[in-house]
């Protein structure tokens, strides 16, 4: 018997959940932006009005406005998005355990064992739709099939509001005729290579020699050949059993480029100290450090270093950090954009090194009270609550 699979994906989640607070917006073509001031003037989501005008995301606020003048924008509320990605999926949790969330606005579900108390496929994602906009004023997209490949790819083929449901019987007539660009997994180096094979639909990629495709783009090939095919047997995940992160990080475009070792210390100290405190809270420790740098000319460098023992500590993740610049980063020179990332992670537990200097692990250890002691005060007053001094009143735009 094939499984049921229902891919939930929010619309317009962003620009959705800020017309709950700005209704007087609703009918206004409205996006969600950053600040431009701070040079983060880039498009993170829009309403079905300004959809239509041709405004997308990852554009900049001046190019949007140039297709639509008339474009309301208001500031992104992270902490509210996430929020509502709870509630959401606590109402999914309603219908089953197998919920896998891909993104803050998008989960899988596998509904196989609901349909008995719930009805088909198809009538769970209906109900879930309503129950949804009854309840949060939300809207949401489903697709319904029997993997989670053509389950998402349903989701995408009708917006907003609605349920397709792509089956054994009928993928072939829905899928194998859109542009090979519409293929999930498949990206635009990917799709190019594809069309100087005379691959343009998902279709011709479904029929051509998987052995021709493999060669062509290495075991992804194979994979892509064998979704187009329908074959994806990926279990869903329950949801109190999700994979674990494999690195967390920070990184942000400055108000203004940092120059120095103190404008580079200052933002070290900041974006380590997030990435640390989301480690504890994932109840995890990094072997390693990476940082990626942005220079005004737009060129990256990357570069990591590993560690002795693991960590999770704002101090060590930030002298590691500093460590790294100072060795591959002319001081001198202006940085645009920082991202510090914990790497090689670990549960918090797992035994490491002790330190032949028993004062290290005093250190160590009175370091890691003190920051939970921090994390404490944050859950309890907000994020703002406590900061490092070296932060406090910066002028380079660094938010905790």
């Amino acid at each position: 018997m094939d499984r049921v699979i229902l891919h939930c994906d929010m619309n317009g989640f962003f620009a959705s959940v800020e017309l709950l607070d700005y209704p007087e917006l609703r009918n206004k073509p409205m996006a969600v932006c950053g600040n431009p001031e701070n040079r983060h003037g880039i498009i993170l989501a829009k309403n079905e009005i300004a959809k239509k005008y041709g405004v997308v995301t990852a554009e900049t606020l001046w190019q949007a406005r140039k297709k639509c003048p008339a474009l309301q924008v208001v500031p992104p509320h992270h902490s509210k998005y996430k929020h509502y990605s709870k509630l959401i999926n606590d109402i999914y949790l309603r219908f089953t355990d197998m919920v896998e969330p891909f993104s803050v606005d998008e989960s899988w579900l596998d509904v196989t064992a609901s349909r008995q108390l719930f009805g088909t496929g198809r009538e769970i994602a209906d109900i879930i739709r309503e129950t949804v906009k009854n309840e949060l004023g939300l809207t949401l997209s489903v697709g319904v099939s029997f993997n989670k490949i053509f389950a998402k790819m349903g989701s995408d083929y009708k917006k907003p509001d609605a349920t397709t449901e792509i089956t054994r019987d009928n993928f072939r007539s829905i899928l194998w005729p859109l542009d090979i660009h519409e293929m999930f997994f498949v990206g635009n180096a990917t799709a190019r290579r594809l069309n100087e094979c005379g691959i343009k639909t998902i279709g011709e990629l479904a029929l051509s020699d998987k052995k021709m495709i493999t060669s062509m783009l290495g075991k992804q090939g194979g994979v892509i050949h064998d979704y187009a095919n329908g074959l994806d047997t990926t279990p869903v995940l329950r949801f109190n059993e999700q994979e674990k992160v494999k690195s967390i990080g920070n990184g942000t475009t400055f108000r203004r480029n940092l120059q120095g070792e103190k404008d580079i210390r200052t933002a070290v100290t900041g974006l380590s100290d997030t990435v640390a405190s989301r480690l504890r809270n994932h109840r995890m420790k990094a072997f390693g450090v990476k940082v990626d740098i942005k220079d005004p000319a737009f060129k990256v460098i990357s570069r990591q270093q590993q560690l002795d023992n693991p960590t999770n500590l704002t101090d060590i993740i930030a002298d590691t950090a500093m460590s790294i610049i100072r060795k591959s980063w002319r001081m001198r020179d202006s940085i645009r954009m920082l991202t510090i990332t914990a790497i090689n992670l670990c549960d918090e537990n797992q035994a490491q090194q002790l330190s032949l200097f028993s004062d290290e692990n005093v250190l160590a250890e009175k370091g890691e009270k003190v920051e939970r002691a921090m994390d404490d005060i944050r859950k309890k007053f907000g994020t703002d609550a406590i900061k490092f001094g070296s932060v406090i009143d910066n002028d380079i735009g660094l938010d905790q």
